[in-house]
C-alpha cells in the first residue's frame, strides 16, 4: 500500500493569472484543490519542496497530505504543469480525496523470476511493452506495484495482464481485452534486423550511385556530339 506522503502549502486570497504570476515571484507555485463536493482551494507550495516530490517520477500517482496553514487535506495531483523552456511546475491541480474515494492511478510492474526463464538463459531479451498498469481502487490501498512472474517464459512467449494477480477490491481500468505486459524476444532477431537495415541502406546507396555515373556518360556524349 502507498504511503502519504506530507507537503506544506499557503492559501492563496486571491485566484487569476495575475495573482499566479505574483506568487511564482515569490519563488511559490500556484495550484488548487477541488474535488469532493467542496469549493475550489487556491494555495501555493514551496518550488524546491515541489520539486523534489516531481523528480521521484511518481508524483501524479502519490497521495499527499497537503498542510494549509495547519489544516490537513488528503489528496492526489491530477495535472501538472511544467514550464516549457526552464522544465519546472508551474501550477498543480489537486483532486480531494473524501472517505471511501475510488482513483485511477497508474502502479509500475515488476519482474520477478527471471532466472527461471528458460528464453532469459539461452540469450533472450525481456521487451516490456508495459512498465506501468492503469487500475481503479480505494485511494487508501493503492499497490506499489504488481508483480509478473517469468517463471517457464521462453523466447517468442508472451504475458498479459490476466497472468498478474491484483489485490482485493482492485480492478483494470482497460477490461475489455487482455493486453501484452512482456514478450521474450531473441536476440538473432535484433542481428537479422541489423542486417537487413544495412543491406537496405546499401541498395540504396548502389541505385544513386548507378544514376550519377549515367548522368555522367549522358553529358560527355552530347559534349562530344557538339
Amino acid at each position: 500500500m502507498a504511503e502519504w506522503t506530507e507537503i506544506s502549502a499557503t492559501a492563496r486570497q486571491s485566484a487569476g493569472k495575475g495573482a499566479a504570476r505574483a506568487v511564482r515571484r515569490e519563488g511559490r507555485v500556484p495550484a488548487v484543490i477541488y474535488g469532493d463536493k467542496k469549493d475550489p482551494l487556491p494555495i501555493s507550495l514551496e518550488r524546491k519542496e515541489l520539486w523534489q516530490q516531481v523528480r521521484t517520477g511518481q508524483f501524479l500517482n502519490t497521495i499527499f497530505n497537503v498542510n494549509v496553514d495547519g489544516d490537513a487535506t488528503r489528496v492526489i495531483p491530477r495535472d501538472l504543469q511544467m514550464d516549457p523552456v526552464l522544465d519546472f511546475p508551474v501550477h498543480v491541480d489537486f483532486l480531494r480525496l473524501g472517505k471511501g474515494a475510488r482513483i485511477a492511478v497508474e502502479v509500475p510492474v515488476s519482474f520477478t523470476n527471471e532466472e527461471e526463464s528458460p528464453g532469459l538463459k539461452r540469450g533472450g531479451v525481456l521487451n516490456i511493452v508495459r512498465h506501468t498498469i492503469e487500475l481503479r481502487c480505494l485511494a487508501e490501498a493503492i499497490p506499489e506495484a504488481l508483480e509478473a512472474d517469468l517463471t517457464g517464459l521462453d523466447i517468442g512467449d508472451s504475458l498479459h495482464v490476466s497472468a498478474i494477480s491484483l489485490p482485493e477490491d482492485v480492478e483494470l481500468t482497460i477490461a475489455d481485452r487482455d493486453f501484452t505486459v512482456v514478450t521474450i524476444v531473441g536476440r538473432m532477431a535484433e542481428i537479422v534486423d541489423e542486417v537487413e537495415e544495412e543491406e537496405d541502406l546499401e541498395g540504396i546507396e548502389g541505385e544513386e550511385g548507378e544514376e550519377g555515373e549515367e548522368g555522367e556518360e549522358g553529358e560527355e556524349g552530347e559534349g562530344g556530339e557538339e
